[in-house]
């Protein structure tokens, strides 16, 4: 059997204020197609489909859109609960949904009952674990000593053997952080690393298809995979290339796994330059220019309203820093007594401070004018 691997689609997300629902609705309709030519049976979702614990309505009604869709091409789809969903929400209705092969995660009570399927090589046995703190564990097993997820985690997993069939191919969804794995900006930490989990204990799995993780990446071998998210959401991933994961399970132990490009309606960039530089024609013309934009400004000077400005050319800057000698070394100001400094060599000193250069005679005529009609005006 084919499956695609997705995770964390953050449905209903916002990065720095913009709204990435059409953008979101743009890719899950891409990934619609892209499983029909891929002819997939089944779509893996590996945890944290919303944003928020409790998703705007425009969120919920796209996943219902996007799940809808999957259940009329024949597609089945199998569901977990990551950190940001709530796992009560995430399995409302779940026992209706399965009538159209749509399995979502249960809320966790110790029971984790795999779905069972058959193709022709066998038995294929699929795990929805939905993302568990150790909280969550001990509060099923008082008896364990659990102080950590690693420990959470083998005490559940060792739960399963009543079901385990080591002749099946036996597939288990995660949202879990596995020790080594890369982390980029727009992900969640936890302090001290209670949130690791080591890929060792997923070792008896034909796949773990994990969620949490925004890179595509696998850890300690190519079956213990993050599949990234399907969209970028910080620009520390603005170099990354989106991709959704392709599994074909063959006979027990054999299997291919290959990624498949996606291409977003808005890239997420980087750009630089002066602020001539980027709004001279021949730097923008033929660019994508409606792109979600991270602007840095190399002028030594501030430009004013230079994000407006931006804009008009650039509608979708997300962020506008700057990257000068003022920025670069940052230099604190401490006050002293005056010396018998006039106005305005103390002014020329709390320039030099705060921009690490000095003033050029155009910028001290200037201040010195304005100091003479304050002075005027009193």
């Amino acid at each position: 059997m084919k499956f695609m691997h997705l995770s964390d689609l953050h449905i209903g997300k916002r990065v720095n204020e913009f709204s990435m629902l059409e953008d979101q609705r743009f890719i899950l309709d891409q990934i619609l197609d892209l499983a029909e030519r891929e002819r997939v049976d089944g779509v893996w979702i590996a945890g944290d489909i919303y944003d928020k614990t409790v998703p705007s309505g425009e969120a919920v009604v796209l996943f219902d859109e996007f799940l809808t869709a999957l259940a009329d091409r024949g597609i089945f789809c199998f569901a977990i609960s990551g950190n940001h969903d709530s796992p009560e929400r995430i399995s409302f209705g779940a026992r209706l949904v399965e009538q159209r092969g749509i399995y979502l995660s249960p809320v966790f009570r110790g029971e984790i009952a795999p779905v069972e399927l058959q193709d022709a090589f066998g038995g294929l046995r699929i795990y929805l674990l939905p993302f568990l703190k150790p909280a969550h564990v001990r509060a099923v097993y008082p008896e364990e000593e659990i102080e950590n997820c690693e420990q959470a985690l083998k005490v559940v997993l060792s739960k399963l053997q009543e079901h385990w069939d080591p002749l099946c191919r036996n597939v288990l969804l995660a949202h879990q952080f596995v020790a080594g794995a890369q982390r980029c900006e727009s992900e969640e930490f936890s302090v001290g690393g209670l949130d690791q989990v080591s890929a060792d204990i997923f070792q008896e799995f034909d796949y773990v298809a994990l969620g949490h993780i925004h890179t595509p990446q696998w850890v300690g071998g190519e079956t213990v995979r993050y599949c990234g998210t399907p969209l970028k959401y910080s620009f520390s991933e603005a170099d990354t290339e989106k991709t959704v994961t392709i599994v074909e399970l063959l006979e027990k132990g054999n299997r291919k796994i290959y990624e498949i490009p996606l291409k977003p309606r808005k890239d997420m960039r980087k750009i630089r330059g002066t602020y001539l530089e980027l709004t001279a024609l021949e730097t923008y013309q033929g660019t994508s220019v409606e792109d979600y934009l991270q602007v840095t400004l190399t002028d030594e000077e501030d430009v004013p309203d230079a994000l407006g400005k931006l804009r008009s050319i650039y509608p979708n800057i997300m962020k506008l820093e700057y990257d000068n000698q003022r920025t670069r070394r940052g230099q604190s100001i401490e006050t002293s007594a005056p010396e018998n400094k006039t106005p305005l060599e103390l002014f020329e000193e709390l320039y030099q401070l705060q921009n690490n250069q000095p003033m050029k005679e155009n910028q001290r005529k200037l201040v010195s004018e304005l100091m003479e009609k304050i002075w005027e005006n009193q």
